[in-house]
């Protein structure tokens, strides 16, 4: 009985744990989708801005170490958890249509979490790896103008523009269903506010992702 509730304790821990990882990522990529929408509305304010976050010692010391881990944790916890839940309801599924128990989203988290780690992969690639060549690998002069036309070099590609999109789709997909769970494991179960937490979730899960898909696309179609 102990080792019952031991184990029932750590499944709620590290629900919990995931639940964090996931506020701490909602609200980062949305202020990641604002800094990167001022490009849309002025190249000299996103450069600014660039140029603050590329330079800022507590940004690239503290802050971007506690991203980096925030996102593997996030998605490492989340395998773990889904391997988990796999297991657990094989045998419910098969007494009952796993349809009809819960959403196709929900039943496919790992998979869109995959593809986004994928992309999460090339997005490195095209903006974070660079980024540390340029500075501390070739020690180039800072220039404060140049994240704007580095911006418009990534999505002058338009198969890159449409991986983008794609990886955007996901996103929302995943988002739709991670945003109202990662509050309910916080404890946001009252049933006052999920109607609430649904809709806030439902907005955010559509706007941020297409926020995103919409810079490429500005960006792409202003190269043509």
């Amino acid at each position: 009985m102990a080792s019952k509730k031991g184990l029932i304790r750590s499944s709620i821990a590290r629900k919990l744990a995931m639940a964090l990882s996931a506020l701490f990522l909602l609200f980062f990529l949305l202020q990641h989708l604002v800094i990167n929408f001022t490009s849309v509305l002025s190249e000299d304010v996103f450069n600014s801005w660039s140029h603050f976050m590329g330079t800022n010692p507590i940004v690239q010391v503290a802050l971007q170490p506690v991203l980096l881990f925030g996102i593997l944790f996030h998605f490492i916890m989340g395998f773990i958890l889904e391997l988990q839940n796999n297991r657990a309801r094989s045998v419910k599924y098969a007494m009952n249509k796993g349809g009809e128990n819960s959403s196709w989203v929900s039943r496919n988290m790992l998979w869109s979490g995959l593809f986004i780690l994928a992309f999460m992969g090339v997005h490195f690639a095209d903006f974070w790896i660079p980024e540390l060549v340029h500075k501390y690998v070739e020690v180039n002069p800072e220039d404060p103008t140049r994240y704007y036309h580095e911006l418009q070099e990534i999505f002058h590609n338009p198969v890159k523009v449409g991986l983008y999109c794609l990886a955007f789709v996901f996103l929302a997909l995943h988002l739709r269903h991670g945003f109202q769970s990662s509050l309910q494991s916080v404890g946001a179960r009252n049933p006052k506010f999920t109607p609430g937490i649904k809709k806030l979730g439902l907005i955010y899960s559509i706007m941020v992702p297409v926020g995103f898909i919409f810079i490429a696309l500005f960006h792409y179609l202003n190269s043509l």
